[in-house]
């Protein structure tokens, strides 16, 4: 098994799924740190354990279930889900994505930088109806790394930089299960935060500044400045992007709208 790989599950199968944070030590450094949206914690027994901790108190038999991992031995991206039944939420079941981009030391994961689409966990709640868990991969910790590509990665920087066009078998946030398509903002800049490729996969985060979508809350806020952290897997062949997920962090920008926080810097 590639040691990359089973740090990651370790990660996920003893410490996420059994909720045991004994294991963290082990597969962490001391200063781990975590990034997702504009929030960075910093330090694997104070911010990080206290933010799980929250999180898995409120859904005490929360699940991961891994989609896909990407390695090219170096790095690691892995696409996955969390599912529940929040006690915040009267017991509510809910099922929401999130890629996530992993660094390491080759012993221990060092920093992880995530999205995860909480606004489709909000919505969920409120409907009283779980979205379908997508597929798990068949052998996950079976992943071999393949090496890093720089024509994979400046198809999708070029990609990127031109504020990521929509392509028919690229799909965005909950968009997989037939939920009508939403637009957040009209990108005029584009700020790659990280990146990397094994083979003809590239795994990538972002930050867009642009001008807020009129489809986006209250459309009287339609154009003015806003920010949005998206990170993703995609793939490429014959010099284009040919499909992929991306989780772009709409609850976050939510969330900034309803409390009246408007920045972009």
């Amino acid at each position: 098994m590639n040691p990359f790989v089973s740090i990651m599950r370790r990660y996920c199968t003893n410490y996420v799924n059994c909720h045991d944070f004994s294991v963290l030590p082990q597969i962490m450094v001391d200063d781990y740190g975590l990034s997702m949206g504009e929030h960075v914690l910093r330090g694997r027994d104070t911010q990080y354990l206290n933010a799980a901790r929250i999180q898995m108190t409120d859904i005490s038999g929360m699940l991961l279930t891994v989609h896909e991992i990407v390695t090219n031995g170096e790095r690691l991206a892995m696409r996955f889900s969390e599912h529940g039944a929040s006690r915040r939420n009267h017991g509510k079941v809910a099922s929401w994505a999130g890629i996530a981009l992993y660094q390491w030391d080759g012993e221990r994961l060092l920093h992880c930088a995530v999205e995860q689409d909480y606004r489709a966990r909000k919505r969920q709640y409120a409907n009283a109806a779980a979205d379908l868990v997508d597929t798990p991969a068949a052998a996950p910790w079976d992943t071999v790394a393949a090496p890093a590509d720089q024509e994979s990665e400046r198809v999708v920087r070029a990609w990127l930089a031109a504020g990521m066009p929509r392509r028919g078998a690229v799909s965005f946030d909950d968009e997989w299960l037939g939920v009508e398509p939403e637009s957040v903002l009209a990108p005029q800049e584009t700020e790659v935060l990280d990146l990397f490729s094994a083979g003809s996969t590239v795994a990538f985060r972002v930050r867009q500044v642009g001008a807020l979508a009129p489809g986006f809350l209250d459309g009287a806020l339609a154009g003015i400045p806003v920010f949005l952290h998206s990170a993703g897997i995609v793939r490429t062949a014959g010099g284009g992007i040919v499909g992929g997920r991306i989780v772009r962090d709409r609850m976050g920008l939510e969330r900034r709208l309803r409390n009246n926080i408007v920045k972009v810097t």
